[in-house]
C-alpha cells in the first residue's frame, strides 16, 4: 500500500439497504431473528434492522428465494458526476419498479441483471478501522462470562454482499468502472473482493465464479471473535447447523462463521476486517487459491461452492 492524492475518489461509499424474495416468511422471520436482527412485519413482508434501529433489508414473498436489488448510498456532492459516468458508459436507467419501498434514486441493472440504485445516502462503512478488546487474562481474574451470563449477539451493520455471478472479471469491470469501487484481491477468475473509494473494509462488494447469478452470502459484522463462536453456538441451539467456521480468512482477514439459511445461501458473522483508509491506494493482488479461502479453520464443504439459485 502507498498513500496517493491524484486518484479520482468517485464512486458510491457503501451498501444502503437490499431486497429478496424468499418461499417463506415465517422461516425467514425465525432465521433472522435467531441470527440476531431485528425483525419486523411491513404491509409486504419483513424488514431487517440492527441495533441502532437502520433498515437494512426488506424481504418478501415469492417464488423462490432470489436477491431483487441492492441500493448503494454516495454523497450528495458525487450524485449528478455519478449519472453522467453512468450514461457515459452505455448503462440504461430505468423507472423505479413498482415494488421499491423507496423509489428516489437512479435505478439501472448490473450485467447478470441484479436491479441496482445509487442515491446520496449516509455512510454506512466505516471511516477508520475499529478494534474491539477481548476479555484477555489478567492475574487472579477469571476472563470467561458464565455460560448462563452469555451475551445474544447482534450484529452491528451490514458489512458486505456476496454474489454468484458467471463472469468474475465483468463484474470486476462493471463495479469499477460505473460505480468507482476498487479491487483489493483476487484469485484468478475464480473470486475477486472489491472496496469503496472513501474508506471501506477490505471488501464491500465480492463476486464468485458460478455458472450463473445468485446470492452467496451477507456478512454482518460483530465486534470480535468471541460473538462470532456465540453466534455459530446459538445458531446450532435453534436447529441452524448446517454452515462453515469458525474460522480466519486471508483475504481480509476477518473471523468468520457461516450459516445456512433456509434457502442454500449464507449469512455471516465476520469480526475484525482489513479496512482500507480513503488515504490510501491498495494494491490489489492475484493469489494463489489456497489464499483465496481461509488462513485456519475446519475444511471448506461443497455446499459453500454450490449456487442454490440455478436450481
Amino acid at each position: 500500500m502507498q498513500s496517493s492524492n491524484s486518484t479520482s475518489r468517485l464512486g458510491i461509499h457503501s451498501i444502503g439497504a437490499f431486497s429478496l424474495t424468499v418461499p417463506s416468511l415465517d422461516e425467514a422471520h425465525a432465521f433472522y431473528d435467531a441470527f440476531g436482527l431485528h425483525v419486523h412485519a411491513t404491509p409486504d413482508g419483513l424488514s431487517l434492522h440492527t441495533d441502532n434501529g437502520w433498515r437494512w433489508g426488506d424481504v418478501v414473498q415469492g417464488p423462490r428465494k432470489q436477491m431483487r436489488h441492492i441500493r448503494f448510498h454516495c454523497y450528495a456532492e458525487d450524485y449528478d458526476a455519478l449519472r453522467t459516468r453512468i450514461a457515459a458508459n452505455g448503462v440504461e436507467t430505468f423507472a423505479a419498479p413498482d415494488w421499491a419501498e423507496d423509489r428516489d434514486g437512479t435505478w439501472f441493472a448490473d450485467p447478470d441483471g441484479l436491479t441496482i440504485a445509487i442515491h446520496p445516502g449516509p455512510k454506512t462503512t466505516l471511516d477508520a478501522a475499529v478494534r474491539h478488546a477481548l476479555s484477555h487474562p489478567v492475574d487472579g481474574v477469571r476472563a470467561a462470562a458464565n455460560r448462563r451470563d452469555r451475551p445474544r449477539v447482534r450484529p452491528v451493520r451490514l458489512s458486505h454482499i456476496m454474489r454468484f455471478t458467471a463472469d468474475v472479471p465483468r463484474a470486476i469491470d462493471f463495479y469499477t468502472r460505473v460505480l468507482g469501487l476498487r479491487l483489493s484481491d483476487r484469485s484468478a477468475d475464480h473470486v475477486a473482493f472489491l472496496h469503496g473509494p472513501h474508506g471501506s473494509d477490505h471488501h464491500l462488494m465480492a463476486f464468485a465464479k458460478s455458472q450463473g447469478p445468485g446470492l452467496h452470502h451477507l456478512s454482518w459484522d460483530v465486534p470480535t471473535i468471541e460473538e462470532v463462536g456465540l453466534g455459530a453456538m446459538h445458531m446450532a441451539a435453534c436447529g441452524y447447523k448446517k454452515g462453515w467456521g469458525v474460522g480466519r480468512h486471508v483475504l481480509g482477514s476477518n473471523y468468520f462463521f457461516y450459516v445456512a439459511d433456509p434457502w442454500g445461501s449464507f449469512s455471516e458473522y465476520s469480526a475484525e476486517m482489513d479496512f482500507i483508509p480513503a488515504s490510501l491506494d491498495w494494491h490489489p493482488l492475484d493469489h494463489p487459491a489456497e489464499d483465496s479461502s481461509y488462513l485456519w479453520g475446519p475444511d471448506v464443504p461443497a455446499y459453500m461452492r454450490e449456487n442454490a439459485e440455478l436450481g
